[in-house]
């Protein structure tokens, strides 16, 4: 009986003392479209707990709250059991290791977006040496989406199909309602 309660003992402790894999994507999701949540499912397969960080890009023109582009993506990534959305404003370096993340999961979707985020990685990668940035190219189906071009299309009540979840849909039918309704 104590050999097999030693045995039991030591598999316990090592089962907790496995690093559990953090990971965060961030992005300003304004709005969330099918291109990132295909980042979503294939990033999460990466790490134990994939938190998605809604940040306010100072930069930009919000379409939707930060309210509103978190509870879109709650409810978009439902589907994902290893997701957590947050928001945070600040730098991602700092939020990141406040989280225990070591991983920084970026969706590109043309070689224009690699040099930009590329130029992010190395400055995260001087600022906070223990951050890893993985970079995952979107699928072919969703590499002309933007969030921009959404926007764009749903101020001028142009069709959504198979760009949005279908929650996110709704959501910008409602604040662009004098245009879908005309």
């Amino acid at each position: 009986m104590g050999k097999r309660r030693g045995l039991l003992l030591s598999a316990v402790v090592r089962k907790e003392s496995k690093k559990v894999r953090i990971g965060i994507c961030p992005g300003s999701f304004d709005p969330v479209t099918n291109g990132h949540i295909d980042i979503f499912e294939r990033g999460s397969k990466l790490v134990d707990k994939l938190i998605v960080a809604v940040f306010e890009n100072p930069s930009k023109k919000h379409l939707f709250t930060m309210e509103e582009r978190e509870d879109m993506l709650r409810e978009t990534t439902r589907h994902i059991p290893n997701i957590e959305v947050v928001s945070f404003d600040g730098l991602l370096n700092e939020y990141a290791i406040e989280h225990g993340a070591t991983i920084i999961i970026r969706g590109l979707r043309a070689l224009s977006d690699f040099e930009y985020e590329f130029q992010r990685a190395l400055l995260m990668k001087k600022v906070e040496p223990r951050i890893e940035t993985v970079f995952i190219m979107t699928s072919t189906q969703y590499s002309y989406i933007s969030s921009t071009g959404i926007r764009e299309l749903a101020c001028f009540g142009g069709k959504l199909d198979d760009m949005v979840p279908d929650y996110v849909e709704k959501k910008l039918r409602e604040k662009f309602a004098d245009k879908y309704n005309a």
